[in-house]
């Protein structure tokens, strides 16, 4: 079970990593841009309400969660990585197609951290 909680914590500390560029000279890092959600949520609640800011903090927000769980449960760790996965395939997917290496390889160590975390869930599934 530590096995699994850290793998969560590693999931946590990899979905902040990630790295966006946008128009002119404007870029950030995921946990930056949280801490602008965050801060803007109790002021402006609108202005942060989007499927692509809450869904991720959601996922993050699970995965905390199962940390704190005695078994960290599957279920909650799988809606935690798709929250999250859906945002950073759609970064993997606009850095592919702008030819941006960085924000390439922001998403890649949460995508395989994911994939990992995937394959022990299945590989002690098996085992039991």
């Amino acid at each position: 079970m530590v096995k699994r909680k850290v793998l969560n914590v590693i999931l946590i500390l990899t979905s902040l990593a990630g790295y966006l560029e946008w128009g002119g000279d404007n870029r950030s890092f995921l946990f930056q841009a949280e801490f602008v959600i965050l801060s803007k949520i109790f002021t402006d609640p609108l202005s942060v309400v989007h499927p692509f800011t809450v869904l991720p903090l959601l996922g993050q927000l699970l995965l905390i969660f199962t940390i704190f769980q005695r078994r960290p449960s599957v279920l909650l760790t799988y809606i935690g990585i798709a929250t999250i996965g859906l945002l950073f395939l759609l970064m993997l997917v606009i850095g592919l197609l702008s030819g941006n290496i960085k924000i390439i390889l922001s998403v890649l160590p949460f995508l395989i951290t994911a994939l990992l975390v995937i394959v022990d869930h299945k590989r002690s599934k098996k085992a039991n």
